[in-house]
C-alpha cells in the first residue's frame, strides 16, 4: 500500500475503496473475536472458505472474520449482508446450508436466528433482536462489519477522518477544547474528564510527553477493551494520535495484558499497517506532526492496571504504585508528563472530533456524556457485551437487553465496578447508569464490569465488603 501524504490522498483512496466494493454482493461475516472462537468460530470460517470455493462463489461473495459484536451468549455470530441476516450458535455443519439457502436461493434457514423465548417469535435481522434493539452502539456498531485486520475495511467506513480533520483543519488547541467541550470522562475507572487531563499535559513544563492506552483490563468478568482492541484496532490507534496531536506527544503506547494474544496481534498488525499508509511515523498525513507507538506486554499483575503502577512498570522495572503528590499527566512516564486513558476513552475520540461535541453531549445525563460499554455476566438470560447511553437505567440493562434472570428466579444484586465497586440491591434497579449515579449509590462505573445475581447467590461474603443494608 502506498504511502498517504495528504487528507486529499487519504480520501481519495477511500473513494477507490468504495468503488471496488459493491454494496449489493453478499458479505458474510463471522465473529473472530475470542469468545466466539473459543466457540468455534475458527472452524466455521473455514467451512465458509470451503464452500464458497466449492460452490464457485468467490468472485461474486466476500467474507471476513470480524470483531465482536456483543452477544457472546449465542456465539458463534455470522451476519450476512446487505440484508443483515443473523445468525446464531453457528456450527461448521450448518455452513452449507448457509450458503446454498441463503446466498444462493435468498432464503433464511429459520432454525439459526434469534427466537424470542417469550413470545417464540423469531428475529431475522441483527437489529430486531431485543439484545440489540434497546443499545446505542456508537463504539461496537462496526465490529462485525469490519475485518478485524484490514486497514482498507476501516478506511472503507470513513476511518483516520477525524485524524485528517484534527491535523489538516484544527489546531491543537481546538482539538482540546472540543474534547473538553464534549465532557468525555475515563472509561477506566475514575470518570475523570479526559480533556482536563490533556489540558494539564499540555501545559506542563518541558518538551518530552506521552500518550498511552491502558489495556490492563484486569476486573474479572470484564472484557469490554479486550473487544475494543481485537475488533477494531484502528479506533484506538486514531484517538491515540489525535490525543498525542493536541497535547504535542511524539511517542505513545498501548499497555495490553500478555493474556489477550489476540488484541496484542491484532493492535500490532494495526500500528504496522498505518506506518505503511503514512498515517503513523513521520509528517503524518503531510503535516509537520510526527508519532509512533509501540506496543507492551504487562505480566499479568492487578495492580498494574493503577496509573503509576504501569507507568512504573512500562519504564521496566516492578509495577508498583508511588505516591501522586504530582499528578501523572504532569509527572509520569519517566517523570515527563503522561496522558494515560483506557481503551473505551480513545476510541470515543475520533467521533468527537468527527461528529463534535455538541452531538456527542445529546447522549447521557448531565453529569455523564456519551455511551458506556459493559460486560453483562452472571445470572443473567443474554450475556455479553453491550452499550447503553448513560442515564439508561439498571432495570432496562437487565430486563430489556439482559433478557431477566434465567429460570423466573428473582433479582437480588448487581455488581459493578469490579472488585473495587460495590452491590446495587432490588430497590435501587431504577438507578440511572452515571459516573456520580453510581457512586452515590455506594458503587462505581469502573471499567464496565456488571455482575447480576440472582436469589440463590450467596452473598455473605460480598455483604462485609459492601454497604447492602436491603440485601
Amino acid at each position: 500500500m502506498d504511502r498517504l501524504g495528504s487528507p486529499e490522498e487519504l480520501e481519495a483512496f477511500r473513494q477507490v475503496l468504495s468503488s471496488r466494493r459493491d454494496p449489493s454482493a453478499p458479505c458474510i461475516a463471522v465473529c473472530a473475536g475470542t469468545g466466539c472462537l473459543a466457540c468455534g468460530a475458527g472452524e466455521v470460517i473455514a467451512a465458509f472458505k470451503a464452500a464458497i470455493d466449492e460452490q464457485d462463489l468467490t468472485a461474486r461473495v466476500s467474507m471476513k472474520g470480524s470483531g465482536c459484536p456483543g452477544f457472546c451468549e449465542r456465539g458463534p455470530v455470522v451476519v450476512i449482508y446487505p440484508e443483515e441476516i443473523c445468525y446464531l450458535q453457528v456450527t461448521p455443519d450448518d455452513v452449507a446450508e448457509i450458503v446454498s439457502t441463503t446466498i444462493r436461493e435468498g432464503e433464511v434457514v429459520e432454525r439459526l436466528l434469534y427466537v424470542d423465548p417469550e413470545t417464540g417469535e423469531r428475529a431475522t435481522r441483527e437489529s430486531d433482536i431485543p439484545f440489540y434493539r434497546q443499545q446505542e452502539r456508537l463504539l461496537l456498531q462496526s465490529n462485525i462489519k469490519l475485518d478485524s485486520r484490514s486497514i482498507e475495511d476501516y478506511v472503507a467506513l470513513g476511518g483516520y477522518s477525524a485524524l485528517a480533520k484534527a491535523l489538516s483543519r484544527m489546531t491543537a488547541e481546538e482539538v482540546l477544547e472540543e474534547v473538553k467541550r464534549s465532557n468525555l470522562r475515563g472509561r477506566g475507572g475514575g470518570g475523570f474528564a479526559a480533556g482536563k487531563k490533556w489540558e494539564g499535559s499540555r501545559d506542563a513544563p518541558g518538551d518530552d510527553r506521552y500518550v498511552i492506552v491502558n489495556a490492563d483490563e484486569g476486573d474479572p468478568g470484564a472484557f469490554m477493551d479486550r473487544a475494543l482492541l481485537e475488533g477494531n484496532p484502528h479506533s484506538i490507534l486514531e484517538g491515540l494520535i489525535i490525543g498525542a496531536y493536541a497535547i504535542g506527544a511524539h511517542e505513545g503506547y498501548v499497555y495490553v495484558r500478555q493474556e489477550y494474544p489476540l488484541a496484542v496481534e491484532n493492535v500490532t498488525l494495526a500500528i504496522e499497517q498505518a506506518e505503511a499508509c503514512g498515517l503513523l511515523g513521520t509528517k503524518i498525513l503531510g503535516s509537520g506532526f510526527d508519532f509512533s507507538v509501540k506496543v507492551h506486554m504487562g505480566a499479568g499483575a492487578f495492580v498494574c492496571g493503577e496509573s503509576t503502577a504501569l507507568m512504573t512498570a512500562l519504564e521496566g522495572r516492578v509495577g508498583e504504585p508511588r505516591p501522586k503528590y504530582i499528578r501523572s499527566n504532569v509527572k509520569g512516564l519517566w517523570n515527563k508528563p503522561s496522558v494515560l486513558n483506557n481503551v473505551e476513552t480513545w476510541a470515543n475520540v475520533p467521533l468527537i472530533i468527527n461528529q463534535g461535541a455538541d452531538w456527542y453531549t445529546q447522549l447521557g445525563t448531565e453529569g455523564s456524556k456519551g455511551t458506556k460499554i459493559f460486560s453483562l455476566v452472571g445470572k443473567i438470560t443474554n450475556t455479553g457485551l453491550v452499550e447503553v447511553p448513560m442515564g439508561i437505567t439498571l432495570r432496562d440493562i437487565v430486563y430489556k437487553i439482559g433478557g431477566g434472570i434465567p429460570g423466573g428466579k428473582r433479582f437480588k444484586a448487581v455488581q459493578t465496578g469490579g472488585p473495587s465497586g460495590g452491590c446495587i440491591p432490588e430497590h435501587l434497579l431504577d438507578l440511572q447508569v452515571g459516573f456520580d449515579e453510581l457512586t452515590e449509590a455506594g458503587s462505581m462505573m469502573g471499567s464496565g464490569g456488571m455482575l447480576v445475581m440472582d436469589e440463590d447467590t450467596c452473598m455473605v461474603d460480598v455483604a462485609v465488603l459492601h454497604r447492602l443494608p436491603d440485601v
